[in-house]
């Protein structure tokens, strides 16, 4: 349905509480919206007496925001357009105009956890503008209010610009200090964006320590996402949560006030969509608790219950949590206190935690086309790891030194490299041996042969060489290794003290 006077009052009061200064200057809005007696008055561009529109302020890694030639005025704008009859929300009217005016679809955007779905201004270049009246074009004498919302690009590189040239006759990309609306320019300049996905979700994969898993039974309501779906506890950021973390608590003392956490650890990133198409980086945590369903005291949905991997296909659940869970299953537990712990502040992911999944891959494609190699270092029973830093993938999480394959590049070949770059050592492709080949179906539906190698000597001291994509480099005992490891990782170096050569993970039973 389209959106409502309703819709559009209740916006502007909840950005009026971020900028109460500009209330007289939007009173005239909050007017229009109350007197409005046709629920779609607002956003129609040829009613009287005010015009609604909606503008997606899309900025990219190096913080600048594309903005579109308007075809009419010759005015440079942030593309986006008017309501139209389905869009059920401004952030949608935004959306779809970036997509209509652009060629950039939803999926290739993300909230920021700063901004989430509120917008970052509400204006137009003079704030707000007088119309005159346009009789061809329908149009009384009215007032026009734009609705401004910030995405980020969910992709390093900003997807190609195909413009609808009936509306724009170009395209260009502009730092934030370079905005031509002196408002919004003001705004962005304040509002600490990043460039960079962050998770704007969190859910907790529960475990019991022994082998089972909490799922949550949604509710079957076809306004929710994942309607009748089981799925792990959690929910979206709000405003007021200071971390990632802190949105997890709060969601779950909201869902299941029974459910008393204890340390989380976090896991992995996840991404799904929205109901607007947007893509939804997830931060999921890792913790254990040892209570009964019924403690658990659930406030939404139709119920929670210990589920095992192998009933796992019983449920209607999406894939991605079904390897998820499958994933952390076949990895030894480690113990983690129930105790209850305060928020722990972890600071936001530096760069996206991985490349965007796309549509996952049918598992019966045999094709895989990522080769991954691996080191593994030991002394005495102990292992050299890295605590991933600003890589785009698993970042904060324990790994081996690792590197995929660049074109034209033997594994070997690789993995002396990585020597090199990682450790700061020299080692001889003669003296690796092969220690376990593991064949990866990773939660993105994508295949991947990873090889782990062990060598027996190298030249040169160890050390952090890579600093700023790694915050530490630790030996860990094999059979100790810390929670917070790679899955994957955790996996194959089990495997490997038990005298395994090759092994899979993640692939249907």
């Amino acid at each position: 349905m389209p959106v409502t006077p309703a819709d559009i009052a209740a916006t502007t009061h909840a950005y009026l509480q971020r900028h109460p200064g500009e209330r007289a200057r939007l009173q005239p809005l909050l007017d229009l919206s109350a007197s409005a007696t046709d629920p779609t008055d607002p956003t129609d561009q040829t009613t009287p007496p005010a015009q609604v529109t909606c503008s997606g302020v899309v900025v990219d890694r190096d913080l600048r925001v594309l903005h579109v030639r308007r075809r009419a005025t010759g005015l440079l704008r942030c593309p986006g357009g008017h309501g139209g009859p389905t869009d059920g929300s401004l952030l949608a009217t935004a959306v779809r105009g970036v997509a209509e005016e652009t060629g950039i679809p939803p999926g290739a955007l993300c909230l920021t956890p700063h901004l989430l779905d509120a917008p970052v201004d509400i204006g137009t270049d003079l704030d707000v503008d007088d119309l005159d009246p346009n009789p061809a074009g329908g149009e009384g004498a009215h007032r026009h209010y734009d609705f401004r919302f910030v995405l980020h690009l969910v992709d390093d590189e900003p997807p190609p610009v195909r413009l609808r040239p009936d509306e724009v006759t170009g395209a260009e990309w502009r730092p934030l200090a370079e905005v031509p609306s002196p408002a919004l320019r003001a705004k962005l300049l304040r509002a600490g964006l990043t460039g960079v996905p962050e998770p704007v979700n969190a859910s907790a994969l529960v475990h019991d320590g022994r082998g089972r898993y909490l799922l949550h039974l949604r509710d079957n309501h076809p306004h929710i996402w994942a309607p009748g779906e089981w799925s792990l506890l959690g929910g979206g950021r709000e405003p007021q949560d200071a971390t990632i973390e802190a949105t997890l608590r709060r969601e779950l003392a909201e869902e299941a006030p029974g459910l008393h956490l204890g340390a989380v650890e976090p896991l992995t990133v996840e991404w799904t969509s929205d109901r607007h198409g947007l893509a939804v980086p997830i931060q999921i945590f890792a913790t254990r608790w040892d209570g009964h369903p019924d403690q658990v005291g659930l406030r939404e949905g139709v119920l929670v219950h210990w589920v095992g991997p192998e009933d796992l296909h019983r449920l209607v659940l999406r894939d991605s949590t079904r390897r998820l869970v499958q994933e952390h299953a076949a990895v030894p537990t480690t113990a983690v206190s129930t105790a209850a712990v305060p928020p722990v502040a972890r600071p936001p992911l530096a760069r996206p935690p991985a490349a965007r999944p796309r549509p996952a891959a049918p598992v019966s494609d045999p094709v895989t086309r990522v080769v991954g190699v691996h080191l593994v270092l030991t002394d005495h029973g102990r292992v050299l790891l890295g605590r991933r830093h600003n890589t785009r993938y698993a970042d904060r999480l324990w790994h081996t030194p690792a590197s995929h394959l660049v074109p034209g590049e033997s594994v070997t070949a690789a993995m002396v490299r990585e020597a090199e770059e990682e450790l700061g050592i020299t080692i001889a492709e003669g003296d690796l041996e092969l220690l376990h080949a593991l064949h990866h179906l990773d939660v993105d539906g994508r295949s991947r042969v990873q090889l782990f190698f062990g060598v027996p000597r190298y030249e040169g001291a160890l050390r952090n060489a890579e600093p700023d994509k790694c915050s530490a480099l630790e030996w860990w005992p094999l059979d100790d290794l810390p929670a917070d490891t790679v899955p994957y990782t955790a996996h194959t170096l089990h495997r490997i003290a038990l005298g395994q050569r090759v092994s899979v993970l993640g692939w249907p039973a």
